[in-house]
């Protein structure tokens, strides 16, 4: 198993599970991307906030995908089950910053996911990015750390539940970072202040804390094809990978 990795710099490097670099992309970003994932055929994408685009890697070669819509930046990105792309845009900046997730079919946008059906808007405006997952019955799962939650919202764009960490029960208070899910639909999101990783059901139930691992301020995190979990620490930048089921 590999799994893409990225900082503050133009490459995206790919490594092993003993850490072995297995191939590095270099970028066509101004600065360093601002969010990578893979589509179902395989293939890296990754965002650049300053050029507004997403860029797919093609046989060695980079290819502008998507231009977000003028004014708008991109950040994270997900690739579904479906082919579709989930693409964070902000626009502004500090705490004024406003967030939304778009539906990408190819380079088509296909849908926003903005508002409640109450016209409230889902995510909140604010300086920090949002992490997407697709879950398996195709709710899409984000972490939104403007207000220390997890939303989850269906193939519709409804709002099934919302998650503030309260049932773990943690000293701290619940600081969630990165989220994937896995084979068995359970959602695993990182909480950076408690030092573990948070695991639900697909339908938001509070399953355990995965907190035995030695993990210091964990931030992102992957789900390889062996159900282990690739975990990225905020404070030395070291992965760990963990068996966890």
């Amino acid at each position: 198993m590999n799994i893409r990795i990225y900082g503050k710099n133009e490459t995206i490097t790919r490594i092993d599970i003993h850490g072995a670099v297995r191939d590095t992309v270099t970028t066509t970003c101004l600065d360093w991307p601002s969010g990578i994932s893979v589509t179902r055929g395989r293939e890296l994408i990754y965002s650049d906030n300053n050029s507004r685009t997403v860029t797919i890697v093609r046989h060695g070669k980079s290819e502008t995908l998507i231009t977000t819509p003028q004014g708008w930046r991109p950040l994270t990105l997900c690739c579904t089950s479906s082919g579709d792309i989930l693409v964070h845009v902000y626009t502004g900046s500090g705490r004024q910053k406003k967030n939304k997730i778009i539906r990408y079919q190819g380079q088509n946008m296909k849908e926003e996911i903005t508002k409640d059906g109450q016209g409230n808007s889902i995510f909140k405006d604010g300086k920090y990015s949002l992490c997407m997952s697709e879950n398996n019955n195709g709710d899409v799962c984000v972490s939104d750390l403007n207000v220390d939650t997890v939303v989850v919202v269906d193939k519709t764009g409804r709002i099934r539940f919302r998650y503030d960490g309260a049932p773990a029960r943690r000293e701290k208070s619940f600081d969630p970072r990165g989220i994937v899910t896995d084979a068995l639909s359970q959602i695993i999101v990182t909480d950076y202040n408690n030092d573990c990783l948070h695991v639900l059901d697909q339908d938001g139930q509070f399953l355990r804390c995965v907190d035995d691992c030695g993990l210091e301020k964990p931030v992102r995190l992957s789900v390889d094809s062996e159900g282990r979990l690739w975990v990225v620490s905020g404070k030395s930048g070291e992965i760990k990978v963990i068996e966890y089921l």
